[in-house]
């Protein structure tokens, strides 16, 4: 039997070991296949909850080093400090490896240093990682859309309706694509 004053003690281990850690984060989670599937056949007003649910297991990793990283890259961001944003993830990646938001982080960061090539070998990285990640795809419709190649932008905007049929945004810009190409 555990004394009263060791109680505290006691539930702070449990917690530590394992008794209430999260589930396994990011695309490995088992949660994502119900929330896919919720999201597909979802009405447009659950959607963004379904959205936000998604990308908080997408940034969330039971490693608090990689917690770490993630939290610091995405102030930096928020900063506007784009290359210690930079900087963060490179250190996420090589720390973790298979951490498909810690890749589309970085892709976003290089998109937002204009350095395009690299935003789509991050991208790449991240869809061989999560195929899912209706993110990274709206964000390689960007890219192409902004290297005025509007075929390719169709087709990633496409995919990322596929598995997110509510992007309000890439739906409109499917339209207008799709007009432009006839």
């Amino acid at each position: 039997m555990i004394r009263p004053t060791l109680l505290p003690v006691a539930l702070l281990a449990l917690l530590l070991l394992g008794g209430e850690r999260p589930a396994a984060a990011d695309q490995a989670d088992h949660r994502l296949d119900v929330l896919f599937e919720q999201l597909k056949s979802g009405d447009v007003n659950q959607a963004p909850v379904l959205e936000h649910q998604i990308w908080q297991i997408w940034i969330a990793s039971d490693d608090r080093v990689a917690n770490r990283l993630m939290r610091e890259g995405i102030g930096a961001m928020a900063n506007d400090e784009l290359q210690a944003a930079r900087d963060l993830f490179d250190r996420l990646i090589d720390h973790s490896p298979d951490f498909a938001e810690a890749w589309n982080k970085r892709a976003t960061v290089n998109y937002l240093m204009g350095d395009f090539a690299a935003s789509v070998a991050d991208i790449q990285k991240t869809l061989e990682l999560e195929p899912r990640h209706f993110g990274a795809l709206s964000g390689l419709g960007l890219i192409y859309d902004a290297l005025e190649e509007p075929e390719a932008a169709l087709r990633s905007f496409e995919a990322a309706l596929a598995v997110n049929p509510h992007l309000s945004g890439t739906r409109e810009r499917v339209e207008d694509l799709r007009r432009e190409l006839e």
